[in-house]
């Protein structure tokens, strides 16, 4: 397929295998609920009636006190008692095989392609690390502040221009062809010509 650059006439030719794939919803609902699974802390902890201090003898005589029947001041059903089902640390990790994974994020990209959200540039940079600097070059590509940026590699000035706009994110080829969630959210993606040509070796 042929697609051509923003604000320019010059022609890229990628691959149909890549960016011209059918949308399948399932598939990136799937991906995109294991990465964000993936990035869950799961490390909550309480303690059992066996792991909280004390509770080693009997509280009172079986029978003849007047009172209900304890084994132990650490049951469940005692002030500073252990948890009857004590949550525990645990993984919420998926498995999504690479192969779903990179099918997932072409028909993501062969998606952005078709409801034209996606921009592609020969370059993109600002001369100083300033938010002002980066919007006044979004708004003369008639955009708006939800934006992924992708390039090759890592514009520090850009890096730091965008930091102080919430819905604006820079990132460099391959941690956007390892983070689905970003693709999906962003309403335009603006990728250099150096940037979707790496992609485009990742994903095939």
């Amino acid at each position: 397929m042929e697609l051509i650059l923003a604000n320019s006439k010059k022609k890229l030719e990628l691959a149909d295998n890549v960016f011209a794939c059918e949308f399948n919803e399932a598939l990136i609902h799937q991906v995109v609920t294991a990465y964000m699974a993936g990035g869950r802390a799961g490390t909550k902890a309480q303690k059992t009636r066996a792991e909280v201090s004390g509770g080693g003898a009997k509280p009172w005589r079986q029978k003849g006190t007047g009172q209900a029947r304890a084994g132990t001041i650490r049951s469940p059903i005692w002030r500073k008692g252990g948890i009857t089902f004590a949550a525990k640390p645990r993984s919420y990790k998926q498995k999504v095989n690479k192969k779903m994974f990179k099918g997932a994020l072409r028909s993501i990209f062969s998606e952005l392609i078709r409801q034209d959200r996606m921009h592609i540039v020969e370059s993109f940079q600002i001369d100083e690390p300033k938010t002002k600097a980066l919007l006044k070059k979004l708004d003369t590509m008639q955009l708006d502040q939800n934006v992924l940026i992708v390039s090759d590699a890592i514009d520090e000035k850009l890096y730091l221009a965008a930091r102080n706009l919430p819905h604006t994110t820079v990132l460099d080829a391959v941690s956007v062809s390892a983070d689905p969630v970003s693709l999906v959210r962003a309403e335009k993606v603006i990728i250099t010509e150096a940037a979707i040509k790496e992609i485009e070796g990742l994903l095939k």
